[in-house]
């Protein structure tokens, strides 16, 4: 890798090294194959990440710290819930999530706005979506943590002018706006838009990008999602927040001729599609 000629230096790469595989063992020997020193811990070892117990937390953290690896976030399923579900339980979801950002030494737990019933009018339920962000984002500020909205498909923020309203009404030290560029474009949002409405509130990136025709997910570059273009902006504006990589290639047609001799290499199909993603991002970083 070129470091003379590479943009956004400043940003560390993370990672949700689940879609390596299962194993935390085999998420961290392949990281530490590929020199990426930061995971968004999102799933590992049969358990999602908000079902870790404190004491399992804790043990984790200890297998990480013996490797180097750092947890750049929390990838919770917050707010990934319908808006007509009970909301109780899951803010004490978000309270023990709280605590799994202590021990893991981080601010930034990732959060949504809760999926729309389907074929209803997301405005319909903007006093609902207001009142829950409401309370996650009070709860999060008393614990001084972060939570990173995700524009994910078929939520209430799923597109850019719904993002800018959450982070205008809500924006601020608690919580703040993850770009993913995937989910914009299969939601048919211009991610140039969306960019220019939401960048002053960005503090985390995610890195996928996907085909407005379909919808389907391919590496970084090779889609709709403008991120040659957006990480050119974002190096001039002298972002420094983490590019978080989620490759979603498992199921990608063209991996086979993207990542070569995979048998040879001795590496399964996840582990080919995340090196694919990472060979990708690097591209962009460097090219």
């Amino acid at each position: 890798m070129n470091e003379e000629r590479r943009i956004l230096k400043k940003c560390p790469i993370s990672c949700f090294a689940d879609e390596i595989d299962p194993s935390v063992d085999k998420q961290t020997a392949l990281m530490e194959e590929l020199g990426i020193g930061w995971v968004e811990f999102r799933s590992g070892d049969g358990k999602g990440v908000a079902d870790y117990t404190l004491a399992e937390a804790e043990a984790l953290m200890r297998r990480l710290e013996e490797k180097k690896i750092r947890v750049s976030a929390v990838g919770s399923p917050i707010g990934k819930i319908q808006i007509t579900d009970d909301f109780a339980p899951h803010l004490e979801k978000l309270a023990h999530v709280a605590e799994l950002a202590k021990i893991w030494n981080t601010p930034y737990i990732r959060s949504f706005s809760f999926f729309i019933p389907q074929g209803e009018k997301p405005e319909d339920f903007r006093d609902e979506v207001f009142r829950r962000m409401d309370r996650m984002v009070e709860l999060a500020a008393s614990k001084n943590l972060i939570l990173l909205h995700e524009n994910e498909k078929d939520i209430y923020g799923d597109i850019a002018p719904r993002c800018l309203e959450l982070m205008e009404k809500f924006g601020g030290e608690s919580l703040k706006a993850t770009f993913d560029f995937a989910n914009f474009v299969q939601c048919g949002q211009d991610t140039m838009e969306a960019y220019e409405m939401l960048k002053g509130h960005i503090a985390y990136v995610h890195v996928k990008d996907a085909l407005f025709d379909g919808g389907r997910v391919v590496p970084a570059g090779q889609g709709d999602g403008n991120l040659r273009r957006i990480f050119g902006l974002l190096d001039e504006a002298g972002f420094d927040g983490f590019l978080s990589l989620e490759p979603h290639l498992a199921d990608f047609a063209g991996l086979s001729g993207l990542e070569k001799n995979v048998q040879e290499r001795g590496r399964t199909d996840t582990e080919a599609a995340f090196v694919t993603a990472y060979e990708a991002l690097q591209g962009l970083l460097c090219g």
